[in-house]
């Protein structure tokens, strides 16, 4: 019995150092320790041994199977530390690749452009402003000067909630006759925001009255329209200075470094139409000139040479005195300037899209298409000219 275990056991330690490959250890290990196992089976023979048998040849065959079970699993590892120097030694990693970059969402060209906006104007020194969207009958109309006759008020243009509320919660202007006060205190209809110029009015009453006022005021607006070039809900900018001593020229000023940064390019030429807003006086429509390049209409350029032309991006003018009134200044004492433009339009313009819908359709073709990476979003890092 003891010769045939060590001869069992040098035939079984000599097979398993030939085993060249894993399948071929799995093989040696089922035919010494499977169920059907040689070493398997001189384990089951310990129960049919007498006690001295047993005491003598047990811990034989025990040490066996823990001989064999400690070469399989030496060399079940060695293969493995083989196969990956071999597969270390046959692939090679080039560190200077660029990596693959897992699919990501895209950043969506309104908010890229607000945040183009936020950045130029910081530059400037202006704030950014936020007011709720469902605003009362007062802040969205009355305190911008906007009559109860004026065509904006109409339920064909303007979103209104059904049920009114009691005014009330905000500053109120004295009466000066224009029925500031009147409307203060009676009932007020919500609306859904025509645009964002409220925000104007609640800026001016949170400065109190005292301090000069220096905000622009991106956000959604609502109106009842819908074409290639305008939906029920877009987005705006407003701009509003408030100070001593503002005149026309500071908004010219303004308006064109704001256009040359958005735009990247300075040759950009301004032209102020006169116009007319309930909420400023004088009011100006704001157009830039184009050029026709390859056939193809360019922002930038003389306007109305080499078959260019003028293209309205943006009204503005002097703050209404009864505006600066509704905000709570004295408009004997501060002046100010307002403009305002479409966030959608100027990404069409700038980016060269054609439907505004389009921006809210949700198609991920078209978001792909017009998006920007968020690793790699253009920005203005130069900031305004001086």
């Amino acid at each position: 019995m003891v010769t045939d275990l060590d001869q069992l056991q040098s035939d079984l330690l000599g097979q398993i150092d030939a085993a060249a490959t894993p399948e071929a250890i799995e093989a040696v290990r089922v035919a010494a320790l499977g169920k059907s196992g040689s070493v398997t089976g001189l384990l089951k023979t310990l129960g049919a041994m007498s006690p001295e048998e047993r005491q003598t040849t047990g811990p034989r065959i025990h040490g066996l199977r823990e001989a064999v079970t400690a070469a399989l699993t030496a060399r079940k590892a060695a293969l493995e530390r083989a196969a990956l120097d071999a597969r270390l030694a046959s692939e090679t990693l080039d560190m200077t690749l660029p990596a693959d970059v897992p699919p990501t969402g895209t950043i969506h060209p309104v908010s890229q452009v607000m945040d183009e906006l936020a950045e130029i104007f910081a530059d400037l020194g202006f704030a950014v402003a936020t007011g709720p969207e469902i605003e009362d009958d007062w802040y969205n109309f009355t305190a911008l000067n906007i009559p109860e006759t004026h065509p904006a008020r109409a339920m064909h243009d303007t979103f209104y909630l059904e049920e009114p509320r009691a005014a009330g919660g905000r500053q109120s202007p004295p009466s000066d006759g224009d029925g500031f006060a009147d409307a203060a205190v009676r009932a007020e209809r919500m609306v859904l925001r025509t645009h964002t110029s409220p925000v104007q009015i609640r800026a001016m009453q949170a400065a109190g009255g005292q301090q000069p006022v220096r905000i622009i005021a991106p956000g959604r607006t609502y109106r009842s329209d819908s074409d290639a070039t305008h939906t029920p809900m877009f987005h705006q900018v407003e701009g509003l200075v408030i100070d001593k001593g503002i005149t026309l020229g500071h908004l010219k000023w303004t308006l064109e470094t704001f256009l040359k940064a958005f735009f990247e390019r300075d040759d950009i030429v301004l032209r102020l139409r006169p116009s007319y807003f309930p909420f400023t006086e004088p009011s100006a429509e704001v157009d830039i000139g184009y050029s026709i390049v390859g056939g193809k209409r360019v922002i930038g350029g003389s306007g109305g040479g080499n078959g260019g032309g003028w293209m309205e991006v943006l009204g503005s003018g002097m703050v209404h005195r009864k505006v600066i009134a509704a905000g709570g200044y004295d408009p004997d004492e501060w002046q100010g300037f307002a403009f305002g433009c479409g966030i959608d339009r100027l990404a069409m313009l700038k980016y060269g899209m054609d439907d505004l819908r389009a921006f809210f359709d949700g198609d991920i073709r078209w978001l792909k298409h017009y998006g920007f990476s968020a690793l790699d979003v253009p920005t203005l890092s130069g900031g305004v000219g001086a």
